[in-house]
């Protein structure tokens, strides 16, 4: 049981962006940060935004890759590199088309499920071995649909239900960065 050394959450940069349901992973990680309070800033060495926490499951690194979407697993493997932090102590926090709004489910390891934030990943990391939030968003209900429907604003329902979801990523924060990510997943499973 290894504790989570950096948090990734997946998103596109810029305020046209910002408030789409293809940057819940950014919602996330800014939520930490002020919960925490870190600041994230600029860093080009990584190419996104980064903080440093410190809880009483250690440090870890908050990272939102500012590269779109596609472009994600730059940011990540360069701060794998930098900091020496192996695939398995990431935390990938993510958009997910076929989990109902405000639905979180933890996991490790699988595919990308034709998520190209996580497809970049597992290709720059050279595995897919590493933890994931999968942040339910819902589905248009037609795959045509689904480029504007992940670059649109959820409605108010649709945020209400996903601010739930995130709120409960977060009283559970200590557990996860632990690495105890059995206890914590039935604990947000039981209750998104």
């Amino acid at each position: 049981m290894s504790a989570i050394r950096c948090v990734v959450g997946l998103g596109n940069p810029g305020p046209k962006y910002e408030d789409t349901r293809h940057n819940v992973g950014f919602w996330l990680v800014d939520r930490l940060a002020r919960r925490l309070g870190a600041s994230l800033r600029p860093d080009n060495k990584f190419g996104g935004e980064v903080a440093r926490i410190s809880t009483d499951a250690g440090e870890c690194w908050l990272l939102k890759p500012m590269t779109y979407m596609n472009h994600s697993g730059r940011a990540v493997s360069a701060l794998a590199r930098f900091y020496k932090i192996p695939l398995e102590q990431f935390l990938v926090a993510h958009d997910d088309l076929d989990l109902a709004p405000g639905v979180i489910r933890l996991k490790k390891g699988g595919g990308h499920g034709g998520h190209n934030g996580l497809r970049d990943i597992i290709s720059a990391m050279g595995g897919n071995d590493f933890h994931r939030v999968r942040i339910g968003i819902g589905h248009p209900g037609h795959r045509d649909a689904v480029t504007d429907f992940v670059l649109s604003r959820p409605g108010r329902a649709e945020q209400d239900a996903i601010d739930a979801g995130l709120d409960e990523v977060e009283r559970h924060w200590l557990a996860i960065q632990a690495g105890q990510m059995q206890q914590a997943m039935q604990e947000i499973h039981s209750a998104t």
